[in-house]
């Protein structure tokens, strides 16, 4: 087997851990990567010799320049793709070398922090700031202390997937047809993919979120619990799960209370619900509770250390993590998915790509996933111009349309959950029985005509059925199929149930935030979704510009949980570089002389503020106004004996202020600071609205509605919203006619045996 993404050719102008990411993915599976000059390391990694080896994970497998034009000598014959960031001037140096360059120009994948033509076009970015705004800090810690700041370089990771997907996206695009050449995205876009979907809700209801508490969200139970030797992630969602739940724990009565049926009312007895979960989790070893929990199909989840999560048994059947060439001792996650190439066939001709406007249009993605991460995945494939069919059945339709309460209604309430809506624009919607010969016989011909085939089942349920990857890919050699379980399709716990929150509590994540007297401390209701839908995307990609060049298929196993891994990977490590367990302490890190949330002068409101250099530090304090906190010429060290002193003079300051007003005059003295959003706080920001980030669509039985766009641009265009999601079974007859040559009377027929259909048959209790 051949590298999938050998002979081409990247040049990467080195910037900041988004732009080094992006490079990573591309030299991970076999391009040439020219690193055109030397990065700054400043506040990367966890210090020492872990920040040492963290860059030498983000930059393995890459060549090292001094300058552009070094190396676009090195890649003499053509470019393929050009990255470049993380701020204006970076993107514009390297548009000044394409435009002197000889031969072809390439495609320019362009990232910064905040998009480049709006009031933060100048702001300072970093992690923790773009946690703050993207409405991911607000939910995360204790209820009766400020929202806390998620470690680590999550936001730039996400961003840097997300150029890969519409960078791989580019290249593939212009090798049929596609005529754009300027790709750009910004981090705090790329990491709303976490709260898009809170914001659309809001936008119905004008609620303001509420932070619950360490480790609550909105569905419960759905955290981590102490066990008799260590922790226990627990997720109950539906009403089955709840039940076994109740059963496994000596609780039955629990269960006949019909009002704790549903997960927002169990939310509104969490206090009184936990006074019963805590004992009881603490009875048993968090291995005998996961067993006996996923025996019971209850999303049961374990919870290692960051040490422990590399000893584990199922993580090293699958090689998730590996030594770091040219380092002692480090340890880093590999790729979250693996990629089986099928026998190479005489490459195929070239798809048409039908419209020059989009990079995969001419595509054809069958979508049978449901929830979030699959179908995000899905999403990335229709932005970008594929035509992606979505399948699901009247019985056992998207469980992310509704997985409790009453299915009744007028509208019916499957038809308005804005999750829903948000994941699912742009593709055309079916209903198939696939309990049923004839509805499996239907998709595997459509998966016959499809070059793409998602799916997040559960390990092995599609086999059950017939329509696995084994048979799909029988039938139609060069299909790319993609296979997105939460602990992976190999190794002993490949058949775990889970949610996006199993994803997290597994992941070793937890261990890298908090208090250092809090429990693991998770980040999100579901954290894993959104993140594995854009390595689910970036998988597909691969293995697509492969066939493009080989004519071969391939099968993909994808991790739900080992994608949350590359989020982590500083901290993990970090962990492989010392033998204490990391210190975990709130909103500071080991290489912020300054990293905290301020409190401003209204309730609920606040602001975050980093500073990473001296530089920074005296252009905090000479804005605050505390001139005897400046430094001539002091290391990192030395500002950090004095970190409390300046947490203490910023937590004054902002209490005589609001915190846009705060956020303001920091950013103007060049020091990287944001306001903590809520989601119904995105909605009227200033970047996102002149940006026009959100706009409205109609929709049968909810009309309008908020949607964001994509977030990305091509050639300074964001993809256009071609459709709403689809209702469901909405465009049955017009794929099954158009697609695969039904009459009107086979279509008649299909509905009138229940084959298809555009309404709910049966309450869909399954995810």
């Amino acid at each position: 087997m051949t590298s999938p993404l050998e002979g081409l050719k990247v040049i990467e102008f080195s910037g900041g851990v988004a732009t080094r990411y992006c490079g990573r993915l591309f030299a991970a599976h076999g391009a040439t990567v020219v690193q055109a000059g030397t990065p700054d390391l400043t506040g990367t990694g966890y210090g020492g010799a872990a920040s040492d080896a963290y860059a030498r994970w983000l930059d393995h497998g890459k060549m090292t320049v001094d300058s552009g034009s070094a190396a676009f000598r090195h890649c003499s014959d053509k470019v393929d793709l050009i990255i470049a960031g993380q701020d204006r001037s970076a993107i514009e140096a390297a548009d000044a070398a394409i435009r002197q360059s000889p031969g072809e120009a390439a495609v320019r994948v362009g990232l910064t922090w905040f998009a480049t033509d709006g009031p933060y076009a100048d702001w300072v970015g970093s992690d923790a700031v773009i946690q703050a705004m993207s409405a991911v800090a607000y939910a995360t810690g204790a209820k009766d202390r400020a929202p806390m700041l998620p470690r680590g370089h999550a936001p730039q990771i996400v961003a840097g997937a997300t150029a890969f997907v519409a960078g791989l996206a580019g290249v593939i695009g212009r090798s049929v047809g596609w005529r754009g050449r300027r790709i750009d995205l910004n981090i705090f876009d790329a990491n709303l993919c976490f709260t898009e979907s809170g914001a659309a809700a809001v936008a119905l209801t004008g609620d303001r979120s509420v932070r619950r508490g360490i480790n609550r969200f909105s569905t419960f139970p759905g955290g981590i619990y102490p066990a008799a030797d260590g922790w226990i992630g627990v997720t109950a969602l539906t009403v089955p799960q709840w039940l076994a739940l109740c059963e496994l724990i000596g609780r039955p009565d629990l269960g006949t209370d019909k009002d704790l049926w549903v997960t927002l009312q169990r939310m509104e007895r969490a206090d009184e619900l936990d006074r019963v979960l805590e004992p009881a989790f603490k009875t048993r070893s968090a291995r005998e509770w996961l067993e006996e929990g996923q025996k019971r199909r209850i999303p049961l989840a374990p919870v290692p250390s960051l040490t422990e999560l590399v000893e584990t048994p199922h993580w090293q059947q699958r090689s998730s993590f590996a030594p770091i060439p040219e380092t002692t001792g480090a340890v880093g996650p590999t790729m979250p998915f693996h990629i089986q190439q099928l026998p190479q066939r005489d490459a195929p001709e070239k798809y048409k790509n039908a419209a020059a406007g989009l990079p995969l249009a001419g595509i054809r993605l069958l979508d049978l996933s449901m929830g979030w991460a699959g179908p995000l995945a899905a999403r990335h494939f229709a932005d970008l111009g594929a035509e992606v069919v979505k399948v699901e059945s009247c019985a056992h339709f998207d469980w992310w349309r509704a997985f409790d309460g009453p299915l009744d209604g007028d509208p019916p309430p499957y038809e308005t959950r804005p999750t829903f809506l948000m994941v699912n624009r742009n593709k055309r919607g079916i209903t198939l029985d696939l309990k049923s010969e004839v509805g499996k016989d239907l998709v595997r011909k459509l998966a016959a005509k499809s070059d793409v085939l998602i799916e997040n089942f559960a390990p092995g349920v599609l086999d059950k059925l017939g329509i696995g990857s084994s048979e799909l890919v029988a039938s139609k050699q060069d299909l790319i199929y993609v296979g997105m379980g939460a602990f992976g399709a190999k190794g002993p716990w490949r058949g775990f149930r889970a949610y996006g929150s199993t994803v997290e509590q597994a992941s070793g994540l937890p261990f890298a935030n908090g208090e250092a007297n809090d429990p693991p401390t998770m980040q999100h209701v579901a954290y894993g979704d959104p993140v594995a839908g854009i390595y689910g995307a970036a998988a597909a990609l691969i293995a697509l510009y492969n066939r493009n060049r080989t004519g071969a298929g391939a099968v993909i196993d994808l991790g739900q949980v080992e994608c949350l891994f590359q989020l982590g990977a500083d901290a993990v490590i970090a962990q492989s570089q010392q033998r204490d367990p990391l210190q975990r302490d709130g909103n500071r890190h080991p290489l912020a002389a300054v990293r905290m949330v301020a409190a401003s002068n209204a309730d609920e409101h606040w602001f975050a503020v980093t500073a990473e250099t001296p530089s920074q530090w005296n252009a905090l304090a000479s804005t605050i106004g505390r001139p005897e906190l400046m430094v001539e010429t002091m290391d990192l060290t030395s500002l950090k004996s004095k970190e409390r002193a300046m947490e203490e003079a910023v937590q004054a300051w902002g209490r005589q202020r609001t915190a846009a007003e705060a956020t303001s005059l920091l950013q103007r003295a060049g020091v990287s600071a944001g306001p903590v959003y809520t989601a119904l706080d995105l909605l009227s920001d200033p970047q996102l609205t002149r940006s026009g980030f959100w706009r409205r669509t109609d929709r049968r039985f909810i009309g309008s509605h908020v949607a964001p766009h994509a977030p990305y641009t091509l050639d300074g265009q964001r993809p256009p919203l071609r459709s709403a999601a689809p209702t469901l079974g909405e465009h049955n007859a017009v794929v099954l006619h158009d697609d695969l040559g039904l009459s009107q009377a086979d279509i008649a027929q299909l509905e009138a045996s229940g084959v298809i259909g555009t309404r709910a048959v049966a309450k869909s209790v399954e995810s």
